[in-house]
């Protein structure tokens, strides 16, 4: 049945190119040789070699001048699945201008030439004979249980019985051959059952068979003498078939046919592959033997393999060295900047004393003479001058009270600025000089620009402007702790030392239930978080805590939030504030394969206003580094499961800072202290002390800190089991609150531990006070005069209070407070219902916009792919050593699939294309999940404080896209060079980097809509399930559709055209008959190409959009 399909399929193919040859000989017949007998034309004058070479030329100029008539016609426009191009198929198949010999020779033997082709009746019967019973004729007019002549015998072929001129246009009706039946001329094939012939095309060998007397077969055929007739000989070729059906008239590998009847041994240093008209040169470097078919290229997969390995090995052994020696270029560059800071900081302190003791001499020497010349001195005279240089006591004296005043540095003038750091002066050094700006000028976009000749450029200036502001802010804030009471009480009424938007945030019975289940989280809240104050939320363990940080920061996702919460008074949502809004998660969420610098760098550039000079994010990043103590690991790897960097507590650190550099206005901490040790925690609480003199709102979940620790906070927010407040106020009060209720702490007790044991029950209050745990809450709500909840209300009987005492204000029914009992199909729809509408609320939440109303502008989308570009080729070049390992499992998958699968001609390399595009995809696509799946929560995190996402996602597709544009290279280089197919290297190339885009999107997809376990399964499945659906023969119509739309089926494809287009002259037949048999057609191979680049470009698609949309909270 196979065979039958293949000989249908190749069916036009052969009407195309064997009635071309015998619709152009007619006039040969009718005019020539009609001309040749009226003129008295006799065989002996055929022997005449110009004569008879005039002839063959003339047939071959009336052939070639019919050819643009044939390839216009509709046989080739039906061929055309398999033909890019007619006419230079043509000329490779039958453009025999170069040696017309075999014609002369036929000439020669036959003069009646023209009535020994088949007519297109035929070659028609001869074909749909072929196509249904293979080489077994079906009877005819001339070949017949009645009538078998020795014509019909294959390699034979009879003259027509009339002596008309034949009509071989005619496909109505086999004229009747029986006449002078010979043997084929050499050139041409005569098939079995028929009594014509045939010219073989370009690239086949048909000469005279010869007898083998041993197995009876007429070589170099496969048909045997008729045993009925002794007298019968051994005749021409046979039949022209794909090849794997018959490859007798196929030039053999090893040899070229220039002609149909000549074959030429292949020379040294030639190869010749079976079909070939003409030698092919062995390229340098290469092994070829005479009578060899490949090229023997294995020495450049050795070279390659060679070169590559010895590349990966560098990278694997040398990535961390080069990013080492930048990194310590940098640090040197930091480090002679802060030392010539320091040295000038040293000698400006020794100027200063030398001038302060001449000055304290000077007033001495004053006072001396001031006795003795009191009538000559002036009243008002309080100028003295020192060392040439005049100063002002009263001035130097309002300069150390007030923390507004600075001098420049080339003349006594005071300049009035809007914070106690805010300074202007020149710093001068052996190269340059330049102006420092006040940071917060900066923020507020004073338009101050830099002369010309003194910009910031290079890092060592840079880090010179950052560490002088660094040593002048310390100096403010040594002069600070000196100020008399009049200094104090002048810089705390002055409101323009704020330098950040104040946000006030303000929650009246804010109420959390979690969807779904009822179950109560919050109840009842009231109060406020107000700006330059620290705020500690305390309480047991499922108090809610987090719960209300989460609420405050509008991140409570699946939960319905009932009450009010102000912004500065007004209602709104605190994602309009988003950029200058800071949280820190519990879970330390850095990168572990940066540093310290570079992660607390990336968030200041992408956070921080975009008008900021980057010297002052360097300023920035410092100040927060020498403030958290991370100088002495701000070089070192944060770290990973996998490879350990810093200590837990610098980590913790880490996280916090990561907020800090954005300069937030408000800045929520969920656990900041938790995990770290007494020392830390109070280096953590001093920044946050100073970010909070600042104007910042910090509010922070703190778990059982120390007295010192609990002494820093300026507020406490103390809530119960239940989200119930039992306290919200001064932290300086909170003792006597609860010693007004009886609860008194004790001697040498820490005070929030005792309160939080008391809110766990595991302390009972004094019997004095008569109160129990259970009642501290609704207490907290009648001293404030708060509504009470009704099911609340029976603690107020216990405690004895006269129900007129009872707000019953804005008075809270809460759905939770009632349990009803449900089935379990409906407690399964519950928690469904629950599941969608949970799902439906975090896609609202990740598309929620809000009006900005921060004022800052951040760096643009552009800007922010910028860096992370940077970002993420750092972190590629750290993990080179797993790129690495990645292109020598591709060398080795190359070498392997390229030894074991030859590409065969046959199929065009069918099998070793398949398994091809499964290796690739595998591979490729378990490389790729690690872009997308190993830093989600980083992404959560960069993406919730309003990073773009866009420019996160495109990052690291554009180096992905390197990856995407070797690892092809890297396969090839084995695979091509051992499989050796015809078709050329570019074209592999080209297939290998669109399915290696495409199957990368689909990478992207997986990790991000799936876990990491279930990602890696279905990299390893879908693959291999996708090319068998996109192989399968014998398919029903639905599987042929959705194989139709899977990427191997397209790869695979444009693998084989590519291929057999490098397949010409007798390879036509096969070309057709596999291409029609697998489906395939030679024009769409751009088609292909652009459906894998498109389904790489929708699987990104889908990515980005699943990335933003389903993103956890």
């Amino acid at each position: 049945m196979s065979r039958r399909k293949l000989y249908s399929s190749t069916f036009t193919l052969f009407i195309f190119i064997i009635i071309l040859l015998p619709l152009s000989l007619p006039q040969l017949g009718s005019v020539l040789f009609v001309e040749c007998q009226a003129d008295n034309f006799t065989p002996p004058q055929l022997q005449n070699p110009s004569y008879n070479d005039y002839l063959t030329r003339e047939v071959y100029s009336r052939l070639s001048n019919l050819t643009s008539l044939i390839l216009s016609s509709a046989i080739v426009q039906d061929s055309s699945f398999c033909i890019s191009d007619p006419e230079a198929d043509w000329d490779t198949a039958f453009d025999y201008s170069s040696n017309l010999d075999f014609l002369s020779a036929c000439f020669a033997k036959n003069r009646d030439i023209t009535k020994r082709f088949c007519t297109a009746a035929e070659i028609k019967f001869y074909f749909s004979n072929l196509m249904s019973s293979g080489n077994n004729m079906k009877p005819n007019k001339n070949c017949n249980l009645n009538s078998w002549l020795s014509g019909c015998e294959p390699g034979w072929a009879c003259s027509t019985d009339s002596e008309e001129p034949v009509d071989l246009k005619n496909s109505q009706e086999i004229p009747g051959r029986g006449s002078d039946c010979q043997s084929c001329c050499e050139g041409f094939f005569c098939p079995r059952g028929i009594t014509c012939m045939i010219s073989c095309p370009l690239g086949s060998y048909c000469p005279l068979a010869t007898l083998n007397k041993t197995t009876g077969i007429c070589e170099p055929y496969a048909y045997q003498l008729p045993p009925a007739n002794p007298n019968h000989t051994c005749g021409g070729a046979d039949i022209w078939a794909d090849i794997g059906t018959s490859r007798d008239i196929f030039c053999s590998a090893g040899s070229y046919c220039p002609t149909a009847t000549h074959r030429v041994p292949c020379s040294s240093g030639n190869y010749c592959p079976t079909g070939s008209t003409d030698e092919k040169r062995c390229f340098k470097l290469t092994t070829c033997n005479s009578n060899t078919a490949n090229q023997n290229i294995h020495a450049y997969g050795v070279m390659l393999i060679a070169a590559l390995s010895t590349l990966l090995l560098i990278i694997y052994n040398c990535s961390d060295q080069i990013i080492t020696t930048r990194e310590r270029r940098y640090a040197k560059s930091r480090e002679a900047a802060a030392r010539t800071v320091r040295e000038k900081t040293q000698a400006r302190a020794r100027w200063k004393a030398a001038k302060d003791a001449a000055k304290k001499h000077a007033v001495e020497l004053q006072a001396q003479f001031s006795g003795k010349f009191s009538k000559k001195t002036p009243a008002n005279s309080d100028q003295v001058k020192i060392l040439n240089q005049t100063e002002t006591e009263t001035d130097e004296l309002h300069a150390s009270m007030s923390p507004g005043t600075s001098f420049t540095a080339s003349g006594g003038k005071k300049t009035e600025h809007a914070h106690h750091t805010h300074m202007t002066y020149e710093m001068e050094d052996d190269s340059s000089s330049f102006e420092v700006y006040d940071s917060e000028s900066r923020n507020k976009n004073i338009n101050k620009k830099i002369p010309k000749d003194k910009q910031i450029h290079t890092h060592s200036q840079i880090f010179k402007y950052a560490y002088s502001q660094l040593e002048k802010e310390k100096a403010q804030q040594q002069q600070n702790k000196n100020l008399t009471f009049s200094g104090v009480i002048s810089m705390a009424m002055n409101n323009d030392t704020r330098k950040r938007p104040l946000i006030e945030i303000a929650f009246r019975d804010l109420t959390v239930t979690l969807k779904g289940k009822n179950k109560i989280l919050l109840r009842s809240i009231t109060g406020k978080i107000r700006p330059g104050r620290i705020t500690a939320v305390m309480g047991p363990s499922g108090a809610g805590k987090t719960t209300f940080l989460s609420a405050l920061a509008g991140k409570a996702v699946g939960c319905m939030v009932t009450g009010m919460v102000l912004v500065n008074g007004k209602s709104g949502s605190i994602h309009s504030y988003r950029k200058i809004v800071g949280f820190v998660p519990q879970d330390d969420i850095v990168h572990g394969n940066l540093t310290v610098e570079e992660n607390l760098t990336f968030s200041a550039r992408c956070r921080l206003s975009a008008d900021l000079p980057k010297a002052d994010k360097v300023l920035i990043v410092e100040r927060i580094i020498d403030s958290l103590g991370l100088q002495a690991v701000r070089g070192s790897l944060v770290g990973t499961v996998e490879k350990r960097g810093i200590s837990g507590g610098q980590r913790k650190r880490v996280n916090v800072g990561v907020e800090l550099v954005m300069e937030p206005s408000v800045l929520f901490l969920d656990e900041p202290t938790s995990g770290l040790d007494s020392s830390s925690s109070q280096l953590l609480l001093r920044a946050l002390r100073r970010e909070a003199l600042e104007g910042v709102n910090i509010c922070m979940v703190v778990h059982q800190p120390s007295y010192t620790l609990f002494q820093m906070f300026d507020d406490l927010v103390l809530l119960a089991k239940g989200g119930l407040t039992v306290y919200h106020g001064p932290v300086r009060k909170v003792e006597e609150y609860f010693a007004g209720l009886g609860i008194n702490v004790p001697e040498r007790v820490n005070p929030p531990d005792y309160f939080i044991d008391i809110l766990e029950g595991m302390i009972k209050t004094s019997s004095s006070s008569g109160l129990s745990y259970r009642e501290l809450p609704v207490r907290w709500m009648l001293h404030n005069g708060y509504p009470i909840p009704p099911d609340m209300r029976k603690n107020t009987a216990e405690l004895a209070i006269s129900p007129a005492n009872i707000n019953l204000e804005n008075d809270i029914h809460f759905p939770g407070s009632v349990i009803e009992e449900q089935s379990f199909a409906g407690e399964v729809w519950q928690d469904m219902k629950w599941n969608v509408e949970r799902k439906r609320d975090m896609i609202r939440h990740n598309f929620l916009r809000s009006t900005d109303l921060s004022n800052r502008k951040t760096p643009s989308t552009l800007l922010q792919y910028k860096y992370f570009l940077g970002r993420v080729g750092k972190q590629r070049l750290r993990e080179a050593r797993v790129q690495a390992i990645d292109y020598l499992i591709l060398l080795l998958a190359g070498a392997s699939l390229g030894s074991l699968t030859k590409a065969s001609d046959e199929t065009f390399g069918y099998a070793a294309y398949t398994y091809t595009i499964i290796a690739v995809s595998l591979l490729c696509k378990i490389a790729a999940l690690r872009s997308f799946s190993l830093d989600k929560l980083q992404y959560w995190r960069e993406s919730a404080s309003g990073i773009s996402s866009l420019a996160h996602f495109v990052s690291k597709d554009t180096i992905d896209d390197f990856n995407t544009v070797i690892k092809p290279v890297v396969y090839l280089s084995m695979f091509y060079f051992f499989s050796n197919p015809r078709s050329s290297f570019a074209d592999n190339y080209v297939v290998l980097l669109c399915l290696v885009y495409c199957v990368t999107g689909v990478a992207y997809v997986l990790a991000i809509f799936l876990d990491p376990g279930p990602s890696q399964l279905c990299s390893v499945l879908l693959p291999v399930v996708l090319t068998l659906i996109a192989t399968q023969k014998n398919a029903t119509k639905y599987v042929k559709i959705l194989g139709n739309l899977c990427y191997p089926k397209w790869a695979l494809e444009a693998f084989v055209i590519a291929n057999a287009e490098r397949y010409y002259g007798v390879w036509l037949i096969t070309r057709c008959g596999t291409l029609q048999r697998y489906g395939y057609n030679v024009h769409d191979w751009g088609l292909r190409i652009a459906l894998l680049i498109l389904a790489g470009l929708v699987c990104r698609v889908i990515a980005f959009v699943g990335m933003v949309t389903f993103q956890k909270k």
